[in-house]
């Protein structure tokens, strides 16, 4: 990785979508946007695709468990395996091998030496 700033996602865990959705969009003052049901109970964070900024959703988990681990980070690679292949190496686990979610990409999900849960995306 180059020294940029590699986090391009986040996904914070709920345990019933719509609720959450009322909380971020009153607190925010932003209307969240569903996305196809395919990809589970989502709602995404309005953002500019052309901006620098980053975005994320809110991701309604059956198995939820309120603790203090239920956001994820998503770190830019051009390859997920790339990082994959270091995860083991650098004391961490792998929880999910890179996976497809179709015409966004592919992602693997992590966890580092302190049991946090993290991300990787890319296109290829």
């Amino acid at each position: 990785m180059t020294n940029v700033n590699p986090v391009n996602w986040f996904d914070i865990h709920v345990s019933n979508l719509q609720s959450a959705k009322e909380f971020y969009e009153t607190v925010f003052n932003i209307k969240l946007i569903d996305f196809p049901i395919e990809f589970g109970k989502q709602s995404g964070f309005p953002f500019d695709p052309k901006g620098l900024n980053i975005t994320g959703a809110l991701v309604e988990k059956e198995d939820f468990i309120a603790n203090s681990n239920n956001t994820v980070v998503y770190f830019e690679s051009k390859d997920c395996t790339t990082e994959e292949n270091l995860v083991a190496q650098a004391g961490g686990k792998i929880i999910r091998p890179k996976m497809s979610i179709g015409e966004f990409g592919f992602v693997s999900i992590l966890m580092d030496r302190d049991g946090n849960t993290i991300g990787l995306h890319s296109m290829k």
